[in-house]
């Protein structure tokens, strides 16, 4: 089977993220669904992916609904635990808006939802997560590279501790490096 063509629903590995579902297959480009950082665009053109599950592309065999394969991953992920707990905005601040004024009065606020702000927030967080786990499982780092590396990524978690009054359980803040 080529792999520039293969049909949605096959079962492919990718060396860093793992195992996954192809949901679209595009002229150019796959979508696949990994148990290791969820939903992620590939160009077909030196796509390097290993093919667990072969599925037989015919006209006649019926088409998966990308939503039931969502569910059903998020089913099968949600009961080894594999899905991260949901992350939950402070009820303060539910509803809320920010407004950022600029120093010019003339210039008009921008009002921002807080939810919106939030949800950008843990998404950062979880991206910085998903780096971490990169840098630790890499071949081709150094233990020390991976200690310098870390080191930021810290840092980072340091710089964003300003964000905690957002969150409202206390084992979902941003916690930097400790002395």
């Amino acid at each position: 089977m080529e792999i520039d063509n293969l049909p949605v629903g096959t079962r492919v590995v990718h060396e860093k993220y793992g195992e996954g579902i192809i949901s679209q297959n595009n002229a150019l480009s796959y979508k696949i669904i990994f148990v290791r950082g969820g939903e992620i665009e590939f160009s077909k053109l030196n796509l390097e992916l290993e093919v667990l599950d072969p599925v037989a592309a015919d006209d006649n065999q019926p088409k998966l609904n990308v939503k039931e394969v969502e569910r059903v991953l998020t089913h099968i992920l949600g009961k080894y635990n594999a899905i991260e707990h949901r992350v939950e905005l402070g009820t303060k601040w539910q509803g809320g808006t920010m407004i950022l004024q600029p120093a010019n009065k003339d210039l008009k606020p921008k009002e921002i939802p807080v939810e919106t702000f939030f949800h950008k927030i843990v998404m950062m967080r979880d991206r910085l997560r998903v780096l971490e786990q990169n840098i630790n499982s890499s071949a081709s780092l150094s233990d020390e590279e991976k200690v310098n590396l870390q080191q930021y990524i810290s840092r980072i978690y340091g710089s964003m501790t300003s964000f905690n009054i957002l969150f409202e359980d206390k084992d979902d803040y941003f916690v930097g490096m400790k002395s």
